[in-house]
C-alpha cells in the first residue's frame, strides 16, 4: 500500500507509473482519463491522489543546467532540492533560499507554495522564472516570468498538468553559519518584530506556545555578515533539535561554523531522515502587519494545543505576485505547527485555530492539513477564482482533478 510520508493517507490510485523519458510521460498522459503527479509524498492530505494513475518523475534523468549570463538554472522537476543544490554548488552557483527539508521534490514544493525563511527571501516558487509542463492533451507548454498566466501557473497544486522542468533564479555560491539562541522573551517579538526577524539572513523561532519564553531561535547568516544578538536571549550551550528528544545528528551544523549554503539553509541534513515522520503538519500565512496579533492569539490558545502539538515554528517570507502563493501581495509571516499523528484530534483543534487566524488574513498552506472551506479560501486567496478559470482553459475535462481540488476550488467553479 502506497502512503504519504507521514503515513496518514493511503493513495487510492489504480496504479503508479514511473516514465523514463519525456516522450513516455506525454504518451501516458495522452492515453489516460485521470492522472496526477506524485512528488516526494510530503503533503499531509489527499492533495496528490487520484482516481486514476499516479505518475512519478523519479526515474527521469536529473538535470541542472546553468545559464550564467541569465543567472538561471534549468532543473528537472522531479529532482529533490538537496540533489539540485549539490549540483548547483559544484558549478559555483546557489539558490537564495531553501525549505527546512532538502528531501522534497522541486515540482511538489513549488506547486504547494513551500518556503524557507528570511525577510528578504521569497518562497521557493518566487525563484521560478519559467516553468514547463505536459498538459491534458499530452503537449509540452512553457511559461516565462512576465508572460500572461505565468503568475497563475507556478503555484498550481498540480491542477494544470505535470510539471517537467523549471528555471530557477541562481546566484554565485556562498557560505553560511548557524547560531542558536534560547529563551527569547516574547516581549522582544511583540515590541519589535522587525528587529527579531532581521537579526540574520534567515530566522526561525521555535515554541510550544506555553513556555514563558520562545524556546529556540535559529539564526542563519551569510559569511561576511553577522547574526545580531537578541535582548534577553542567550546562546545555546549545545546543538539543538527543535523537537524534544530529537536526534541532533539529523540537524544541520550549528555553533557558528561556516559551511556551504546548501548545508546551512535547511534545518536537516540530506543524509538523515528528516524530523520524525509520524506527524501531521499545518501552516498558516498571515500578513506581516498582523503577525503580532496572530502570535498573541495563538498564545492564548496554547493550553488547547497541549498534547497535540510537538513544536511550532515562526518564519518570515517576502511577498510575491503568484496567485496561489501564501505570500501573494504581501510580506508574510508563517505560523507552522507540527502535530502528533492523531488526525481526528488535530482536525478538531484546527477549527478554533482557523477561527482566530482567518480574520487576521491567515491563509493555509496547500500541502498541509487544514479545514478551511472554499468560501473562506476564496477570501484568503483573492486570485483563487482567476486560477479556477485558468484551470477551466487548460484542463477542461479535469484530467488532473481530484477530491482535494473539488473541495478547495468549489463545485461552482468546476
Amino acid at each position: 500500500m502506497l502512503t504519504n510520508w507521514a503515513g496518514n493517507h493511503a493513495f487510492a490510485a489504480t496504479r503508479l507509473e514511473t516514465p523514463r523519458s519525456l516522450e513516455e510521460l506525454q504518451s501516458l498522459i495522452a492515453a489516460e482519463p485521470r492522472v496526477r503527479a506524485l512528488g516526494s509524498r510530503h503533503s499531509f492530505t489527499d492533495l496528490a491522489d487520484t482516481e486514476g494513475v499516479l505518475v512519478s518523475l523519479a526515474a527521469l534523468p536529473v538535470t541542472v543546467e546553468v545559464d550564467a549570463a541569465a543567472r538561471s538554472a534549468a532543473v528537472s522537476a522531479g529532482a529533490l532540492y538537496g540533489d539540485v543544490a549539490v549540483a548547483l554548488h559544484e558549478q559555483g552557483w546557489a539558490l537564495g533560499t531553501m525549505a527546512s527539508l532538502p528531501h522534497i521534490s522541486v515540482a511538489g514544493a513549488i506547486a504547494t507554495g513551500t518556503h524557507g525563511s528570511g525577510d528578504g527571501q521569497g518562497s521557493l516558487a518566487a525563484a521560478v522564472n519559467a516553468v514547463e509542463l505536459v498538459g491534458a492533451d499530452g503537449e509540452l507548454r512553457r511559461w516565462a516570468r512576465g508572460e500572461p498566466d505565468f503568475d497563475g501557473v507556478v503555484v498550481s497544486v498540480g491542477a494544470l498538468g505535470v510539471v517537467t522542468r523549471v528555471w530557477l533564479d541562481v546566484e554565485p555560491a556562498y557560505e553560511m553559519a548557524v547560531d542558536c539562541l534560547v529563551d527569547l522573551p516574547w516581549a522582544a517579538l511583540s515590541d519589535d518584530l522587525d528587529a527579531v526577524t532581521s537579526a540574520a539572513t534567515s530566522v526561525s523561532l521555535f515554541t510550544d506556545w506555553l513556555a514563558p519564553t520562545i524556546g529556540q531561535v535559529w539564526l542563519k547568516s551569510r559569511v561576511g555578515t553577522s547574526a545580531r544578538p537578541l535582548p534577553g536571549a542567550r546562546p545555546a550551550a549545545s546543538v539543538l533539535h527543535m523537537l524534544p528528544g530529537g536526534d541532533i545528528a539529523a540537524v544541520t551544523q550549528q555553533g557558528g561554523v561556516p559551511g556551504p549554503w546548501f548545508e546551512r539553509l535547511p534545518h536537516f541534513r540530506m543524509s538523515h531522515t528528516p524530523s520524525r515522520g509520524e506527524e501531521l503538519q499545518s501552516e498558516y500565512f498571515v500578513p506581516r502587519s498582523r503577525a503580532v496579533e496572530a502570535v498573541d492569539a495563538v498564545r492564548r490558545m496554547g493550553p488547547a494545543l497541549a498534547g497535540l502539538l510537538q513544536v511550532s515554528e515562526i518564519r518570515t517570507i517576502a511577498g510575491d505576485d503568484l496567485w496561489l502563493s501564501g505570500a501573494q501581495g504581501r510580506d508574510t509571516v508563517g505560523l507552522h505547527f507540527t502535530w502528533v499523528r492523531d488526525e481526528p484530534a488535530v482536525r478538531a483543534v484546527l477549527g478554533p485555530l482557523e477561527e482566530v487566524l482567518t480574520p487576521l488574513g491567515g491563509r493555509p498552506h496547500w500541502g498541509k492539513v487544514f479545514v478551511t472551506d472554499h468560501a473562506a479560501l476564496s477570501e484568503a486567496y483573492p486570485r483563487l477564482g482567476d486560477f479556477a478559470r485558468l484551470r477551466d482553459r487548460l484542463d477542461p475535462t479535469r484530467m488532473f482533478g481530484n477530491a482535494f481540488l473539488d473541495r478547495v476550488l468549489g463545485e461552482s467553479l468546476r
